[in-house]
């Protein structure tokens, strides 16, 4: 009895945070369900329920996407949003473990600052973006949400803030410079 208490608390995460479930895709692609609202839809005859999940997906390299689905059932609509995210990724700038530079994320009315962080910082992010993060493979962020804290629209302006990112590299080529003169 007191073998299986300890191999418990030896399973329990050392820093109290709730560790959140990640699905290893069969392809290499982690999958983090967001949220999953019940939807209803007001016909003649009644209401009818269906269920609407927001997935995202990433391979934890830099390769990042969203999905929306939705169904009568949860894993049917979780099923959808994950095709629809595979086929939504797109790559982001990682310099690294962290973002190349701070950049403000923008969705209709919800914006989220991003700024890079030293080595060893963590994700210092929220509940969406938090998810979208980690399974892009950033590892130490510092993040600030104002406006709208809807899930999908945080999660649509965090990938806007993450695919408008730019390595020195690229903008110095845009500039026709080397790396080093920027």
């Amino acid at each position: 009895m007191a073998e299986e208490i300890k191999k418990k608390r030896e399973d329990k995460p050392n820093n109290n945070r709730r560790e959140r479930p990640v699905k290893k895709e069969d392809d290499g692609l982690d999958k983090r369900l967001v949220k999953v609202r019940r939807v209803t839809k007001v016909v003649k005859g009644g209401r009818t329920m269906r269920f609407s999940a927001l997935v995202v997906i990433g391979d934890g390299k830099g390769n990042v996407g969203m999905g929306i689905g939705k169904a009568g059932e949860v894993p049917i609509a979780i099923d959808k949003a994950s095709v629809a995210g595979k086929k939504n990724m797109k790559k982001i700038a990682l310099v690294e473990g962290t973002i190349p530079h701070e950049i403000v994320g923008k969705f209709g009315t919800t914006e989220i600052l991003m700024l890079p962080a030293p080595v060893g910082h963590g994700v210092i992010a929220g509940g969406a973006a938090r998810a979208v993060l980690e399974v892009a493979g950033v590892k130490n962020i510092v993040t600030k949400i104002h406006g709208s804290t809807n899930s999908i629209n945080v999660v649509k302006a965090t990938l806007n803030g993450l695919f408008s990112l730019k390595t020195r590299e690229e903008i110095a080529a845009r500039r026709g410079k080397k790396p080093e003169e920027i």
